[in-house]
């Protein structure tokens, strides 16, 4: 049976800065000029790039946002909680996998500007994803969330931001 470290191992994964293992897999050749792009872009972006992303429970990834849609997809292991809020404050609870009776689904699009954490719904388990973002990735783009300054915006989510930060 596969596992977290097979995966870890098998996929040559990293630590990520927000938790979990990753590693990039496409980084397009193709770039969109800045002109071409909305103002929130600094400069050129690749058209697309992607990740492998895994998580394991006990871990979780760090509530964050980028200028970019991502789509997540999932690959193994179980079920992956991405919990998102919007800039009106709305929070949602994205179940990402493959069993539809308990309300996965195997895509799950996180949209540009969005805060965005998760974690493993099941003990003692894992989730290897995948994960496109477009316009692409660059670090420049991402921003980690502050407690703090999380709870001040959306002080009725106190308990979710205090789990993913």
């Amino acid at each position: 049976m596969k596992d977290a470290e097979y995966w870890i191992e098998k996929l040559k994964l990293l630590p990520h800065p927000e938790g979990g293992f990753y590693k990039e897999t496409y980084r397009s050749d193709e770039i969109i000029n800045r002109v071409h792009l909305p103002q929130r872009f600094k400069g050129h972006r690749n058209i697309s790039t992607s990740i492998f992303y895994l998580i394991q429970y006990g871990q979780f990834s760090k509530l964050h946002r980028i200028k970019s849609d991502e789509m997540w997809h999932f690959y193994d292991g179980c079920g992956l909680i991405i919990y998102s809020i919007n800039k009106n404050g709305k929070l949602t609870e994205n179940k990402l996998g493959i069993n539809a009776e308990e309300g996965e689904c195997p895509q799950i699009l996180i949209k540009a500007g969005d805060w965005f954490g998760a974690k493993v719904s099941k003990q003692d388990s894992y989730c290897l994803s995948g994960c496109t973002v477009s316009p692409g990735f660059h670090f420049e783009d991402f921003e980690m969330g502050n407690r703090e300054e999380l709870i001040n915006l959306f002080p009725e989510h106190k308990s979710i931001i205090n789990d993913l930060t």
